[in-house]
């Protein structure tokens, strides 16, 4: 197996409490950008960092007490690595603030900020954590005008492109320690695609993505709503193809682009959502007929067929 494109996590705790900020101002200027951090002298700080590469991208992943970080016009002479970064909050509670736009960012958020511009971040109670996305100016073909109104506001993480794209950041920070080398490029190129799409949308700008990153836009965009209405039994090729403005065979060539049928996406899905019902002690009570009608199954021997050709067993073997 190639060697992970991951650095060893680094922690404050290896090292004696005087030392902790220092070392944790001396990495992030390293590895992020240069930032003026302040933070309690009587607290015991505590931080950790892990570093994903993925090729042209990064992320990185980040955990560390309430402090106070600013970037300035002379920080930013000194060293810029001109990045967007979309970050997720994990925990705790964040507020950032850049061009007069002030956020309030809590657990599951999303957020845009731009290091070729002055900042101030604040972990303002307990441990945060982040998962940072790092987005190379020049790999991101979207427009700086358009992007400017999104920074340093709450964006939409709960539905749609943005819960795709947060779910894909929190899955990097779950599996960073297992992940291979030879995954890097295509995490990256995913993680590049997501992020485009998702800004895409929200600045309004898909008319200036080149064509290949307007299709893949649209097939993220797609993939969303399919997952928003797994519940349906009367999701169809059709009903898809409407909510969307396109054929129902332009549809399926999306589709067939990415290798897999919306049908299999379809049934993959749901039958992901139902194996995860029947492992749940909360929904023991719950019947397997119920379980596969919650997402979208018609009658129980075509979710109990379906169930057994994908994981070679009724559904009843998955419970608990």
């Amino acid at each position: 197996m190639p060697p992970r494109e991951c650095d060893m996590e680094m922690r404050s705790s290896d090292l004696p409490p005087g030392e902790r900020l220092d070392w944790w101002r001396d990495l992030t200027a390293r590895d992020l950008v240069p930032t003026r951090i302040a933070a309690d002298p009587e607290a015991d700080f505590q931080a950790a960092a892990d570093r994903l590469e993925m090729g042209a991208v990064q992320a990185s992943i980040l955990r560390f007490s309430a402090l106070r970080s600013t970037r300035t016009y002379r920080l930013i002479q000194h060293s810029d690595p001109e990045w967007w970064v979309v970050a997720l909050v994990r925990t705790g509670f964040l507020r950032l603030e850049q061009d007069r736009n002030e956020a309030g960012l809590h657990a599951g958020d999303l957020v845009l900020y731009d290091t070729s511009h002055p900042f101030e971040a604040e972990a303002c109670r307990a441990e945060a954590g982040v998962v940072m996305l790092h987005l190379p100016r020049h790999a991101l073909p979207l427009p700086d005008r358009k992007l400017r109104g999104l920074v340093a506001r709450p964006l939409p993480s709960r539905s749609g492109a943005g819960d795709l794209l947060a779910g894909f950041l929190a899955g990097c920070a779950e599996q960073a320690p297992a992940l291979d080398g030879g995954a890097a490029p295509h995490l990256g190129s995913a993680a590049s695609g997501l992020a485009t799409a998702f800004l895409a949308g929200l600045a309004g700008a898909d008319d200036a993505l080149p064509a290949p990153t307007r299709q893949e836009a649209l097939l993220l965009r797609v993939k969303a709503f399919v997952l928003a209405h797994l519940h349906e039994p009367d999701l169809s090729p059709s009903t898809v193809a409407a909510a969307h403005h396109i054929s129902v065979r332009y549809l399926h060539h999306l589709f067939h682009e990415d290798g897999q049928s919306l049908g299999a996406f379809v049934r993959t899905r749901r039958l992901e959502r139902c194996r995860n019902d029947l492992a749940d002690p909360r929904l023991a009570k719950t019947t397997v007929a119920e379980i596969g009608a919650r997402w979208g199954f018609r009658d129980a021997s075509s979710f109990n067929r379906a169930f057994k050709a994908a994981y070679g067993g009724p559904p009843g073997d998955h419970r608990p």
